[in-house]
């Protein structure tokens, strides 16, 4: 029961209310057995022999069967020390006595649960926190944990108002726990009733603090806690480095951070760590600007100090080469990587993986695989999808298939991003049977379909020539609670359009009209390519004239169809006019 009051459940107050009132309830119904006892064991109803009358007079049972029905430890023999006595005579008074002590032993329990309830006691109407003051403090920290922060912050206020403030602990979970959930305002209540009440806050409060600004990107006020920080004599440390370094490199003030980074790095006790860490955050925010000079400055003041190494900091760095081109000085990291012993992790091969497959190095790619199982690093989901992706943009298909079937025997389900490639690539290239047959397998796994499994099946289907069942792939779509997007339609317009059939093309662009789907210029180009093909350049022009009213972003390819369409048409003149007006507008 103590517990339940230092848990603060708001439903103990009225369960504690209850208890109470039923024990006084008992006492009063105990008192008026007794005295109905002793009335009917006077009266002659209860001495008649007869069972009948004994039922009329409200008793189920005569005294002897009564006795039988009582519980061993109350029928004992030495509650009855003159059986024969009690049989024979009926003597009334030792049946009472007994009953009596029955319902003494009954009041004293119930006194003993009085009791053991009145230890948590209720005090002017409010809770009696008598339990231990490190068990408040630990179910504190627990509901914190479990982000009941609400229950937390009542504890925390009861604890405050019978004396026992929790320590700096518990409120830096508190305040961890409010910064994380995004509720800076009663972080900051909680945050003025340290400075004021106490416990005072450390270096770990005003962290928790600036991290919860810098989460809402609000730098400006995690900078002016940290010129509190240090006007309260609170010393800042490399975490507060850390988070104000990220923050400003987030934001793209690079130069901000740098000069940040040498101010706290010269204050930190632990140097070390902090300009590691920070520099390593400074270096990948300048690999995200583009600056690579800098960052490979930062990399040479890290590397030049060879105790502050890591492989965070090779990762960094490599990845920082590859997204700006530089695969080559990358190789050369990670040879040295290896070199130097440090143990490359599964982000470090993903990257290279990455960095390959864009580039089309397909050997380059299997072979730092092969690296990866032979270091015993295993492959993760991330490395399978770089995988699969890589090999389906390059045509094998059949290699991204059997990583598909490894993931699989692996225990490792893809998620549909990984089924459409494949699915996509078996289409593009005219495997219609395969790209159904992944659609199959990956049904049987378990994983939906969604509309962009439809599209790579609704493209095999067409690069089969096969209009009507891609048409009815897309009412299948529907069907499963899946809209066709701007895509679909593209796709079966542009094959309509392609079979000369323009009739059901402008039937298809009415209901994607009709459904809410706005086209998109790839729409109206395949629509201007089947005007031209019937012959129809009024039509198309009309319809590029609405293109351009339409505020579509427009590029050269509807304008060449209709320039082509004209030339084939021998109406040089007219070509050259359109051309001409075109050019007007591009300037």
């Amino acid at each position: 029961m103590a517990f339940l009051i230092a848990r603060g459940d708001p439903f103990l107050a009225p369960l504690l209310s209850s208890h109470i009132f039923l024990l006084q309830f008992m006492d009063s119904i105990f008192d008026c057995i007794k005295h109905n006892v002793a009335d009917i064991l006077f009266s002659k109803t209860y001495i008649h022999p007869n069972p009948r009358i004994c039922e009329k007079s409200g008793l189920a049972l005569p005294l002897e069967d009564a006795v039988e029905t009582l519980p061993n430890w109350m029928a004992r023999e030495d509650c009855f020390p003159e059986e024969d006595n009690f049989k024979n005579k009926k003597n009334p008074k030792e049946v009472y006595n007994v009953l009596d002590g029955l319902l003494k032993g009954n009041l004293e329990r119930l006194k003993s649960m009085r009791e053991s309830i009145d230890v948590a006691g209720m005090v002017d109407g409010g809770y009696n926190l008598v339990a231990n003051y490190e068990d408040h403090e630990g179910i504190l920290r627990k509901l914190c944990s479990e982000g009941k922060l609400g229950a937390a912050l009542w504890l925390r206020e009861k604890m405050i108002q019978h004396g026992a403030v929790p320590d700096i602990i518990s409120h830096n979970y508190l305040l961890n726990g409010l910064c994380r959930s995004g509720n800076l305002e009663k972080a900051g209540f909680l945050f003025a009733d340290m400075l004021k009440m106490g416990p005072f806050p450390n270096c770990v409060s005003f962290n928790s603090y600036m991290m919860g600004y810098c989460r809402t990107n609000n730098v400006d006020s995690a900078l002016y806690l940290l010129s509190s920080m240090v006007s309260c004599g609170v010393q800042p440390n490399h975490i507060t480095c850390n988070i104000l370094v990220h923050a400003l490199c987030k934001r793209g003030l690079l130069e901000e951070a740098r000069k940040l980074l040498g101010r706290l790095v010269n204050e930190d006790n632990d140097k070390a760590t902090s300009d590691l860490i920070a520099s390593t955050i400074l270096m990948d925010g300048y690999f995200k600007n583009g600056n690579v000079l800098e960052a490979v400055y930062i990399w040479d003041k890290i590397y030049q100090e060879k105790n502050k190494m890591d492989v965070i900091a090779y990762n960094a760095f490599i990845h920082g080469l590859i997204s700006n081109g530089g695969m080559r000085i990358a190789i050369c990291a990670f040879c040295q990587m290896l070199k130097k012993g440090y143990h490359p992790d599964v982000f470090t091969y993903n990257t290279l993986l990455r960095g390959f497959y864009e580039g089309g190095k397909l050997c380059e790619a299997s072979h730092v695989y092969s690296i990866m199982l032979m270091k015993k690093v295993a492959p993760d989901l991330i490395t399978y999808k770089i995988i699969i992706r890589g090999l389906c943009a390059h045509g094998d298909v059949e290699k991204a298939y059997e990583f598909l079937q490894l993931m699989l025997e692996e225990s490792m389900v893809p998620d549909p991003s990984i089924w459409n490639c494949v699915i996509h690539g078996y289409g593009r290239g005219g495997d219609l049977g395969g790209a159904l047959f992944v659609r199959d397998q990956m049904l049987a796994s378990g994983i939906v379909p969604n509309v962009f499994t439809y599209n790579a099946l609704i493209d095999a289907q067409i690069k089969s020539g096969n209009l009507s069942d891609a048409y009815l792939l897309k009412q299948e779509m529907h069907q499963h609670g899946l809209f066709a997007d701007v895509v679909t339609y593209n796709l079966l317009i542009g094959a309509a359009c392609n079979l000369g059939q323009t009739r059901f093309a402008l039937w298809l662009h009415d209901e994607m009209l009709r459904r809410g789907c706005e086209p998109d210029i790839v729409t109206y180009t395949e629509l201007i390519r089947a005007y031209c093909v019937r012959g129809d350049l009024k039509k198309a022009e009309r319809l590029f004239d609405k293109i351009q009213k339409s505020g579509i972003p427009i590029d050269h390819v509807p304008l060449k169809i209709l320039v082509n369409g004209y030339c084939k048409m021998r109406q040089l003149k007219l070509a050259f006019n359109l051309f001409k007006k075109w050019l007007s507008i591009w300037n």
